[in-house]
């Protein structure tokens, strides 16, 4: 670990509220904002609209998450049925219950569209009484949610799929760390769950069922990517380290069960003639690239854009190189450019979604954390009623703004990183560090250090000739931690 003196300690928090102003955030809620949901009397435990609720509360429910985090958007809960089936429910906080269209949370949520995670502040998209209180599914409370079941075969295929509505109660809020260390053998189960009946078993069939899906969805074609993620340890204000986020089952689990759910909502709005604003990733922006990268390792990959190809192809590496796939699977990433928003109408064509190896996928699982959640949260409710929540026109403009702020908001945490890592390697001014290409073009090169993990900057010196997924070695010439700057010179 290392560690950083200065003379005047950054406001790190200034700094991230300036970064969310200067890329088009509101990173305050607006008074009328705060006075609204201030009049709030409680978290609501009836349906409304005259709509029965389904009671299930005294199901083994559970949420796994981030330690920290206090916004839990989902909680699951599995069942054996006759024949080897598995029953699978996934509850989304309803967050619609309290947050109606055109409310001034909405119309400020609407602007940002998303939470902003910078590692030293979080810019939540909903206020936190709404977000980490009233319409997160907290541990012993109960709270209204929208039930995704899909009933998985034993060949891992979803056989049939349901949406509704009912009162749910989380009986156990689980860290991502403790239930991966248990998962692998390598930790106790958490006391969180231990003291639940059943809850063990509960776990261990969540985590078979997930392997189901997940094996259905690498047959398909689905890329097992393993890409670094880094976030910033701060002490006292200053940040001290840089933290990797580790891949575990318990990760995978969510992951896993998040991906169906979304699929499974995509199917029922589809059933029922609705529009939907999917999640998209078109075919690679740069497939020769990612072709010539293959050839480089001596592999041959079509010319034409495949997925099952090149989910062959990256799991043939992981297997042959481990300790450099994480590299291989950060050039692809960016090589195959970013998701988006868009609108698709009911018996139309689907883009589908390329790293997922899905064609019917949209984003429902966070709407305390992603406006488009619960845009879509809102089009669910429209079913029966003979109205849609919205016009195809507005879905349009939506998943637009969704996209750009989301662009956005990779902004600001990829700057936040930045100032991490200048601030860590503000004292090691000429040390030569192994790196990776991850952007070539006419805003310049840009490389991801080996170490600090992810940790990013421009090389100002000897760039000529680098393209995405070069592997190569810097120098340090310049770190400018309040504007984020990390300037190298190829060695």
């Amino acid at each position: 670990m290392q560690h950083v003196s200065t003379k005047a300690p950054l406001d790190l928090h200034a700094i991230a509220t300036k970064s969310m102003r200067d890329n088009g955030f509101d990173p305050e809620f607006p008074a009328a904002v705060t006075t609204d949901v201030a009049a709030i009397g409680g978290a609501p435990s009836e349906g409304g609209g005259g709509k029965p609720l389904r009671d299930m509360r005294a199901l083994p429910w559970s949420s796994i998450d981030n330690r920290e985090s206090r916004d839990l958007d989902q909680i699951e809960v599995a069942e054996r049925l006759p024949g080897g089936d598995v029953r699978v429910l996934v509850a989304i906080a309803d967050v619609d219950a309290l947050v109606p269209k055109g409310s001034p949370a909405d119309v400020h949520a609407a602007r940002n569209t998303c939470s902003v995670y910078t590692g030293v502040s979080v810019f939540p998209m909903l206020p936190e009484r709404l977000s980490t209180d009233l319409t997160s599914l907290n541990e012993a409370e109960d709270r209204l949610a929208i039930v995704i079941e899909m009933v998985v075969g034993p060949d891992g295929a979803v056989k049939s799929g349901d949406v509704h509505r009912a009162l749910v109660r989380n009986h156990a809020k689980l860290a991502y760390d403790d239930i991966g260390a248990w998962l692998t053998g390598k930790g106790p189960l958490p006391h969180a769950a231990a003291r639940v009946v059943g809850l063990e078993e509960q776990l261990r069939l969540q985590a078979e069922v997930a392997e189901r899906l997940r094996a259905v969805r690498y047959a398909r074609g689905a890329l097992d990517l393993e890409t670094i993620e880094a976030r910033p340890i701060t002490k006292d204000g200053k940040i001290v380290d840089l933290a990797v986020v580790e891949k575990s089952p318990s990760r995978e689990l969510i992951e896993d069960f998040m991906i169906a759910a979304n699929g499974e909502m995509a199917r029922f709005l589809e059933r029922h003639q609705s529009s939907t604003i999917r999640r998209v990733v078109r075919s690679p922006e740069r497939w020769s690239r990612i072709v010539e990268l293959a050839r480089g390792l001596g592999e041959a990959l079509p010319a034409e854009p495949s997925a099952r190809a090149l989910a062959a192809f990256l799991t043939d590496r992981k297997q042959k190189d481990h300790a450099s796939f994480a590299d291989l699977s950060l050039a692809v990433v960016k090589l195959m450019g970013p998701g988006e928003y868009a609108l698709e109408r009911a018996g139309g064509a689907h883009t589908g979604h390329f790293g997922l190896a899905v064609q019917d996928y949209t984003h429902s699982t966070a709407p305390n954390r992603r406006f488009a959640d619960l845009v879509t949260q809102r089009m669910l409710k429209a079913q029966g009623t003979g109205k849609a929540a919205y016009s195809d026109e507005e879905l349009t403009l939506i998943a637009r703004s969704c996209t750009d702020k989301e662009n956005d908001a990779r902004k600001v945490e990829r700057f936040m990183r930045k100032v991490a890592a200048a601030l860590l390697l503000s004292e090691r001014m000429g040390d030569i560090f192994d790196a990776i290409v991850t952007g070539a073009g006419d805003k310049g090169t840009f490389v991801r250090l080996e170490a600090p993990p992810t940790a990013e900057g421009r090389i100002v010196r000897g760039e000529q000739g680098l393209d995405v997924g070069d592997v190569i070695k810097v120098k340090l010439v310049a770190a400018e931690p309040r504007k984020g700057f990390i300037d190298f010179a190829r060695v």
